[in-house]
């Protein structure tokens, strides 16, 4: 059976995106000032999220427009249980999606906390492509 070529077009993009945005974390995390790490987690939030949601496409399965990686997480494992360790790990990057990018937060990331989150981040992604056919690893 042939994919769908539609499906396979936005899984691609989310992809892209999710990979965009891992690649703006490592550097923002290069430049390891404040502003910058504070990117460098929202952008690895942003990354896991895309890789998640490249997954739900890829099967057509419908999400929310929500930044939560607890909700999105838990539709990719009813299609794939195998990714409930990552979900876990991933699901600790949701408060990034919105907290530091507000004035008044109540702290600044060190780079270690910043480097742990790219891991996780790279990890969610690596997770999604090995379950797509080999062709979207590219």
């Amino acid at each position: 059976m042939q994919p769908d070529r539609a499906l396979e077009a936005i899984t691609r993009q989310w992809l892209g995106h999710a990979r965009d945005d891992l690649a703006l974390a490592r550097s923002a995390l290069k430049e390891g000032s404040a502003p910058f790490l504070r990117d460098a987690l929202f952008h690895s939030q942003q990354a896991a999220e895309k890789a998640l949601k490249a997954f739900l496409t890829w099967h057509d399965i419908p999400f929310r427009k929500v930044h939560d990686l607890e909700i999105v997480g838990a539709q990719c494992c009813e299609v794939d249980p195998s990714l409930a360790s990552i979900v876990v790990q991933a699901r600790e990057l949701t408060r990034y999606a919105w907290t530091l990018r507000y004035p008044g937060e109540p702290y600044e990331p060190e780079p270690p906390e910043v480097s742990g989150a790219i891991d996780i981040a790279a990890a969610a992604l690596e997770a999604v492509l090995s379950r797509l056919p080999v062709g979207f690893r590219d």
